[in-house]
């Protein structure tokens, strides 16, 4: 009985060693599915923090509050200078277009910052007298 014991130890502890070591292949795959997390705070004609700045290929995922009335959020899915006509530099997750956000609401925008650039975003919902100068750039780095 001591002998099945002893051997049972040593196979037991090569089990906890094989189930802890974690493997590169599922680390690799997990590194890839990582997602960048901006918290952005928008309120009476700006956006907080501006600029938005992050590494090309970043998966993004906005999480936008609306702290003193309903505002708006648009982007450009292309970078300033860039032909309309060609592939868009930002990827949506869903169809993008002005995303209303309720007082005290928070919106999620999700995206892959495919291109280097700066794409404009700005307040799409009139929130008063100087709406058209809530905006702001998201830079994209190579």
């Amino acid at each position: 009985m001591k002998r099945s014991l002893a051997l049972s130890v040593p196979v037991l502890a090569l089990f906890f060693a094989s189930a802890v070591v974690p493997d590169s292949r599922a680390q690799s795959a997990a590194n890839s599915e990582a997602v960048q997390v901006i918290t952005v705070t928008a309120k009476k004609y700006e956006f907080d923090p501006s600029p938005i700045r992050v590494k090309q290929g970043t998966k993004v995922r906005l999480t936008i509050t609306a702290v003193d009335h309903a505002h708006g959020f648009k982007i450009n899915p292309f970078p300033e200078g860039m032909e309309k006509g060609g592939e868009p530099g930002l990827a949506f997750s869903s169809e993008q277009d002005c995303t209303k956000i309720e007082k005290g609401q928070t919106a999620t925008i999700e995206f892959v910052a495919r291109k280097p650039g700066t794409y404009a975003f700005r307040c799409c919902t009139v929130c008063g007298f100087h709406h058209h100068s809530m905006k702001s750039e998201f830079i994209v780095e190579p």
